[in-house]
């Protein structure tokens, strides 16, 4: 039979057990909550220490609330210490483009910004680089493309062939204009021209006024035509040729930031594509290796309405 003293070491002993397994279940459990959180990029340790930012603008540029989101959050982010823009894309709508425009503008009230021109960065893309104090860009970037366009199709032809007439009452002669139900109108054309040229106004003034030229001098390089890093140099258009390292160093020089300074993603939430969505994305790889049109792109295409600064070839 046990001593009384030996009943209490036992106590004290499964007492002990009992405060370990409490412990190490909050310890586990908290531990748990941090890598959720860090895994929905909710907390990134990594982004609690000073750090220059990179943020991917790629595809068709419409101004999502998701990037507007992201740019607003680095634009509060004190450890944030300068902000590089990776720029791959042709373009998108004019508004969208002006709204990460004017997003970007923010953050560098208070932070270097510099963008990085990859394979391309026209149109859209081009309005979003020249948000930045520095742009970068390769020899054989493909950028400018600086101009407004308003297009769409018009099938009157078509239906009368096959025998369809459309039918319509409303409140003004310009309501529903231009309309690819029947031809359009001299008015309809005089006015939508007027809108072209007042959002065209805007993209080469803005032109002039962050890249220091001559507004008469941006008009010439502004006939939509598109350029080649080299060129887009010698036009006083980007700054330097290179890569994100020229960048980097610029942000370096510029804010006096230590040499050994990491450079961290900021990223949006990831878009659920959904099974049709991941099948275009595939489809639309295997048609690019093949040297055929990009299928998301033209899918993405036909989703954009209004005003748009886009270029590409397969869509001149």
């Amino acid at each position: 039979m046990a001593t009384e003293a030996e009943l209490i070491i036992d106590r004290r002993r499964l007492k002990r057990r009992l405060t370990f397994w409490r412990v190490a279940s909050i310890l586990l459990f908290i531990g748990g909550l941090l890598a959720l959180a860090s895994a929905s990029g909710g907390f990134d340790f990594s982004k609690r220490i000073d750090h220059i930012a990179r943020v991917k603008i790629t595809g068709l540029i419409t101004g999502d609330q998701q990037t507007l989101d992201l740019l607003a959050d680095i634009a509060k982010a004190d450890h944030v210490k300068g902000l590089i823009i990776r720029i791959d894309s042709p373009g998108g709508t004019t508004a969208g483009s002006e709204a990460i425009y004017e997003a970007i503008r923010k953050i560098a009230k208070d932070k270097p910004v510099a963008a990085v021109m990859d394979t391309i960065a026209a149109s859209g893309g081009y309005i979003t680089a020249i948000a930045a104090d520095h742009i970068v860009a390769r020899g054989n970037t493909i950028t400018g493309s600086i101009g407004v366009i308003f297009q769409w199709a018009e099938v009157s032809k078509l239906l009368e062939t096959i025998g369809v007439q459309m039918q319509e009452i409303k409140s003004g002669d310009l309501k529903a204009e231009p309309s690819p139900f029947k031809p359009l109108s001299e008015k309809a054309r005089e006015v939508s021209n007027l809108m072209v040229q007042d959002s065209f106004a805007w993209f080469t003034g803005l032109v002039a006024e962050r890249r220091r030229l001559p507004l008469d001098r941006v008009k010439i390089l502004s006939d939509g035509r598109v350029y080649t890093g080299r060129q887009a140099v010698a036009e006083k258009l980007i700054d330097e040729l290179g890569g994100e390292d020229k960048a980097v160093d610029w942000i370096k020089k510029e804010k006096k930031l230590s040499a050994d300074i990491a450079v961290k993603d900021w990223e949006a939430p990831a878009e659920d594509r959904g099974i049709f969505g991941w099948g275009l994305k595939i489809t639309s790889v295997a048609l690019k290796a093949l040297g055929l049109p990009d299928l998301a792109l033209q899918a993405q295409m036909g989703k954009l309405d209004g005003l748009v600064s886009v270029w590409h070839p397969s869509l001149q």
